[in-house]
């Protein structure tokens, strides 16, 4: 039985691009959600422990019979494990040559100690996930987050 991943390929359906928390908040507040969640975390990386520049990622939780997308909490991450998670633009940014892959690659398999074929299987899996679940309207369930969501203006 394989180990589970410490780090993983979180992607967000295609349907759900571009409504996630941050993007839906006023830029105070979330600046001031992601420095607690720095502060949560002792201003490391929660997955690889690296210290320096933070990302805020959103964990979602997905309900594939409902088609609801969960808001869970946040995690605190550094450039690379971000990357890692959100592997479908770190690809997008690697045909631009704003980024190298295999310093993301090689990164998954070093935090999980894994080989590359490891790796692949696990980047098959889930984009066949993110496949079937980009075909499907999500509804967003921000649950005790959704308070603080920036007035829709018309």
């Amino acid at each position: 039985m394989r180990k589970s991943l410490k780090l993983k390929i979180d992607l967000v359906p295609k349907t759900c691009w571009y409504s996630s928390l941050y993007r839906n908040m006023k830029r105070h507040e979330w600046d001031k959600l992601r420095n607690q969640v720095y502060y949560e975390a002792g201003h490391v990386c929660q997955i690889c422990g690296a210290k320096g520049k933070l990302n805020c990622h959103e964990v979602w939780e997905y309900d594939d019979k409902k088609f609801i997308q969960k808001l869970k909490g946040f995690i605190a991450l550094c450039s690379i494990c971000h990357n890692v998670k959100h592997f479908g633009f770190s690809g997008i940014l690697a045909a631009k040559v704003q980024l190298d892959l295999e310093v993301i690659i090689n990164h998954f398999c070093k935090v999980n100690n894994v080989s590359r074929k490891v790796f692949s299987t696990h980047k098959t899996q889930v984009f066949n996930v993110w496949r079937e679940r980009s075909k499907h309207q999500w509804k967003a369930d921000l649950d005790k987050w959704s308070d603080i969501v920036a007035p829709k203006t018309t």
